[in-house]
């Protein structure tokens, strides 16, 4: 690490080059070994790394560059660019509501609940988490 850099809380920096001034937001992580072997993450000076990102190497953040907060980056990023990933959120109205009647009827009632009114049979099991699709 290079004067001036900072890296916060529960971050996990390994095999990797931060250059001056950089700042690594709190949560942050180099995904650095792939099961086989360690690779490199290379940060530039005065890069900002946003809290909760993971840097998947090997990759080369250049200087002055921004990642935006939660992202996963697997590709270099050019000096002075600004990087992001992000999924689109998805809300689903009184969706916890239906999952537990599903959940608590497939355990009192033996199979799973039928999906609500509102919805097409065919979508209810998208809206399950995985660890609930066999309810």
């Amino acid at each position: 690490m290079r004067a001036g850099a900072k890296v916060n809380h529960l971050s996990y920096i390994g095999d990797a080059t931060v250059g001056e001034k950089a700042n690594i937001g709190a949560g942050t992580i180099t995904c650095n070994y792939d099961g086989y072997a360690k690779h490199k993450t290379e940060i530039g000076a005065g890069a900002f790394i946003g809290s909760n990102s993971a840097l998947v190497a090997p990759v080369r953040i250049g200087e002055g560059a921004y990642i935006g907060s939660g992202s996963v980056i697997g590709k270099d990023v050019p000096d002075h660019a600004l990087a992001v990933t992000r999924a689109p959120q998805i809300t689903r109205e009184d969706w916890a509501r239906r999952m537990r009647a599903r959940h608590e009827g497939a355990h009192a009632h033996g199979p799973a609940a039928q999906p609500h009114a509102s919805e097409p049979a065919s979508s209810a099991a998208a809206d399950i988490p995985k660890s609930h699709a066999s309810d």
